[in-house]
């Protein structure tokens, strides 16, 4: 596999570090199970599934799939069942982007079909059932093979789909757009909370549901990954900044804008909103907000390394700032990092 781009050298030496090379096979096994059984219920219906690409499995598709089988890995979950629970990952990762996909008006690939590419409503929905489908059919070996007990299969996935229905419904709460901006702070409370929080520890409805382990070795872990989460959504926001805008969605980069102290940004963000978020000038973030740009960098860097440091073994946290240069990368925000921190 190469990488590309301005961190291409510490994801190499990442997906090569001992725990992270270890989950790869891990995550590559139940990947591929997942993939052979999504066929296999989408080859009755006339409907072909595609060999995956070898991108498929890679570090830079993988990187959230990985902190949860590391968080796995750490509350010391058997290997066995880290493969499966790899998985059940990409089961909740094919119904959560499917839904995005429909929330959004947008289409994300994660099952390559031949089905019309012209479809992409119909593609995101048959993600979303196939996934769903392949979520019961793994649990359901995995109690025929007597690795779970038979009670807990529906019981996983009702804890699974209790989670993602109210990170979905917070999702479906702003279609019609907001009537008012929130303060920072009630902001990340309520609304980022259940859309993203909640939903970085999601994955663990059904570990949690099967195994038994101690609360008080999961909850750090958990919270960890909650922290992950919130700070990932915060460098989202600054990606969406003018979207969200014109669709009147919440955005933390906005209301920091909007409450903040500067009234220049104020007065420039003022014109945007009247524009409907669709100016005549380019928009340049770290030009017009500076100030309330990067304090939004320094909150979710907050979240990121609180959450990395509480995910992390002290053996492991070396890879610490190189995870956030390559969230940064992915989410898209690297071409304002240099601009707007003090």
């Amino acid at each position: 596999m190469q990488n590309t781009g301005p961190h291409s050298d510490s994801i190499h030496r990442m997906e090569n570090m001992p725990p992270i090379k270890t989950l790869l096979e891990e995550l590559r096994r139940g990947l591929s199970h997942y993939w052979e059984i999504a066929a296999e219920t989408l080859r009755p219906s006339g409907v072909t599934l595609q060999a995956p690409p070898e991108d498929f499995f890679s570090f830079k598709n993988n990187f959230f799939s990985l902190l949860f089988l590391y968080s796995f890995d750490r509350a010391k979950i058997p290997r066995s069942r880290r493969i499966l629970y790899g998985a059940t990952l990409q089961c909740l990762r094919g119904m959560v982007t499917g839904c995005d996909n429909l929330l959004d008006d947008e289409y994300k690939k994660t099952l390559d079909t031949d089905i019309p590419e012209t479809g992409v409503r119909f593609r995101s929905v048959i993600d979303i059932m196939v996934s769903d489908r392949v979520l019961f059919q793994i649990l359901l070996e995995a109690c025929r093979q007597q690795d779970i007990n038979e009670d807990l299969v529906v019981a996983a996935t009702t804890a699974s789909m209790k989670t993602m229905t109210r990170s979905g419904v917070q999702e479906a709460s702003e279609e019609v757009g907001i009537t008012a901006i929130l303060k920072p702070d009630a902001l990340l409370r309520t609304i980022h909370h259940n859309k993203t929080g909640i939903l970085f520890k999601c994955p663990w409805d059904i570990p949690l549901t099967i195994e038994n382990l101690d609360e008080s070795d999961v909850a750090p872990l958990l919270d960890g990954l909650y922290r992950i989460g919130m700070g990932c959504q915060i460098l989202d926001d600054m990606v969406d900044f003018m979207s969200d805008l014109e669709r009147k969605r919440h955005n933390f980069l906005v209301s920091s804008i909007y409450y903040g102290s500067h009234p220049t940004e104020k007065c420039r963000l003022q014109e945007l909103i009247t524009a409907g978020g669709r100016p005549q000038l380019m928009i340049d973030l770290a030009r017009d907000f500076p100030d309330s740009l990067s304090k939004a960098f320094e909150t979710s860097h907050h979240f990121l390394e609180s959450g990395l440091k509480m995910l992390l073994s002290e053996q492991h946290r070396l890879l610490m700032e190189p995870s956030i240069r390559f969230l940064e990368e992915k989410i898209g925000v690297t071409h304002l990092t240099g601009k707007s921190r003090k």
